[in-house]
């Protein structure tokens, strides 16, 4: 788990002040009357033999200078905590917890229950001082011991030394639960263990594992990412909580962000079928010409690989530069709605197309250049992706892509530009996706050593709420969306040019005082290879997360 940025977390703040827990998140706008049908954002979801239910309002347990450890509040008669919650302080509070009942109807003779209280507790972390004589107001966290053949979803914090109460919460039967992995740091108790936020390690539309919610608590400092407490696993494969197409609709209309372009960029995106009908060429291999593309791409080849056969380009006549440039009139969004989370969660990848993506520019220091060739390519296929809980249709998150990879956003950290609509930067020639405007470096933010995504708000924006096309949902069945033509298509979308790029940036760093030049050398150097060849992307369907989770 090398490189994350561990915090401290002490047990008092400095000068006394009183320490206080983060303000809790409320997206700007309320939620509007979703339509009916299904179980989707009806408070509760069936995984199987148990219910669950997600709670956002919680009760602080116990602070200290970095964290805040909550329990769920208002839990409904019948369901059961499975763990606490616990997040940083410098952020405002946003997270939730699943609590847990027991579906009669599945009840079988001679099965042990879904759930089961536990037998004990173990210390496992106390921040009491053992040459104090009142230790009441001390944090302690314990690890429920589950009986033979049930798991301990998560850890319960206490104010003061004394043991939990059994009816705390519930352990869950072995089979019912799924491996989780520690993601994102927390706090550093002490340097006695660590708290990190979970994920489940099996993720993407066929994943079943259900994150809880619980924070995970690591004492020992072996290097493995799996969480020492599980999750809990989706048995039912009905995914009933996934939305129907008209609740799609009505939620890409609610949370559609707006894309802003920066106010120089030279590449704007446009439709598919614009790209088609202005000229797009499909070219084979040992061709000496490429056909034009019909409407629709009817004529591009299906299904298959990326196999180095075909690839398209831009036209070969007079239109070459036109549609080089893209046209932003045309421009839309092609939405890839799919389960997440063992389905209780929608991610809705929205998709961008742009007939060209345009060279880099480095920064080394305070210089920067532009390049010519370095970056370019034919066809660029970029996206964000927002994820919605399926209990309440609330948006909890936006995935950035950028480049390679890219990151999550949860909603509390989002610029928002009209009720719910947050905003996508899209960065200069590069058209990656950051959620504020300013200068993002691929390389050494330290060092000041780089690529630059440069991004800011412009005149030159698409609506993604208005202006999109649903070309993907699969739980919804084969006849429920008419996916295009040219989503079967496997192969790139640009030809692929062979140059000495790196030499352009080699041209640039020999401008640099020569302790510095190699510094800048192995940055550049651990950059992904993509950026120094170019390579037209292959199309949404082919890329790791159209089945996968995102990169991150």
């Amino acid at each position: 788990m090398g490189g994350w940025n561990w915090l401290f977390c002490g047990r008092s703040k400095a000068g006394g002040g009183e320490l206080r827990p983060p303000e809790p998140f409320q997206l700007p706008a309320p939620l509007p009357e979703w339509p009916q049908g299904g179980d989707f954002a009806k408070g509760t979801i069936c995984i199987g033999e148990v219910d669950v239910t997600s709670i956002t309002k919680f009760r602080s347990i116990w602070t200290c200078s970095d964290a805040t450890f909550y329990e769920p509040e208002g839990i409904p008669d019948g369901f059961h905590c499975l763990g606490h919650y616990a997040q940083q302080n410098d952020r405002p509070l946003q997270g939730f917890l699943l609590v847990a009942r027991e579906v009669a109807s599945h009840q079988v003779i001679d099965t042990k229950p879904a759930l089961e209280k536990p037998s004990d507790y173990s210390l496992v972390w106390t921040s009491a001082d053992a040459n104090e004589d009142d230790n009441s107001e001390c944090g302690c966290i314990w690890l429920p011991c589950p009986p033979n053949g049930y798991k301990a979803l998560g850890y319960v914090v206490t104010k003061g030394p004394k043991k939990p109460s059994l009816e705390a919460v519930r352990c869950v039967r072995d089979d019912l639960t799924d491996t989780r992995e520690n993601f994102h740091s927390i706090a550093n108790m002490d340097n006695a263990c660590q708290i990190w936020k979970t994920r489940p390690c099996h993720r993407g539309v066929g994943g079943r594992g259900i994150p809880v919610g619980t924070f995970s608590c690591e004492t020992d400092s072996t290097d493995s990412d799996e969480s020492s407490t599980p999750c809990l696993k989706n048995v039912d494969s009905n995914l009933g909580a996934m939305p129907n197409l008209e609740q799609i609709n009505a939620l890409i209309k609610h949370y559609g962000p707006t894309v802003f372009f920066h106010p120089q960029e030279t590449y704007l995106p446009s439709s598919v079928s614009w790209f088609f009908e202005n000229g797009a060429t499909l070219h084979e291999k040992d061709a000496k010409m490429g056909d034009a593309i019909l409407p629709g791409g009817l004529n591009l080849p299906v299904g298959g690989t990326n196999d180095g056969e075909y690839w398209i380009d831009l036209p070969d006549d007079d239109r070459k530069e036109l549609v080089r440039a893209g046209n932003l009139k045309s421009a839309e969004l092609y939405a890839h709605v799919k389960p997440a989370h063992g389905g209780t969660f929608t991610d809705i990848a929205m998709w961008v197309f742009c007939p060209f993506n345009g060279p880099a520019t480095i920064k080394v220091g305070f210089a920067s250049f532009a390049l010519q060739k370095v970056g370019r390519h034919i066809g660029d296929w970029e996206h964000f992706t927002l994820r919605v809980s399926n209990f309440s249709g609330q948006l909890s998150s936006i995935y950035f892509s950028q480049h390679s990879g890219g990151e999550w956003v949860e909603a509390c950290d989002l610029e928002f530009i009209s009720g719910n609509k947050a905003i996508i930067y899209s960065s200069r020639n590069g058209h990656a996706s950051y959620p504020h405007p300013g200068c993002y470096l691929m390389g050494s933010e330290t060092l000041g050593v780089g690529v630059r995504n440069d991004v800011a708000r412009s005149d030159l924006s698409v609506d993604s709420s208005t202006r999109y096309e649903i070309i993907s949902a699969g739980h919804l069945g084969e006849d429920a969306v008419a996916e295009p033509c040219w989503l079967q298509y496997m192969r790139e979308w640009g030809p692929t040019i062979t140059y000495s790029s790196r030499s352009e940036i080699d041209t640039a760093l020999s401008f640099l005082p020569f302790f510095l030049r190699f510094t800048a050398e192995a940055i550049f150097n651990s950059l992904p290879a993509e950026l120094y060849e170019e390579e037209g992307p292959t199309g949404p369907k082919e890329k790791n997360n159209w089945e996968g989770d995102e990169r991150c």
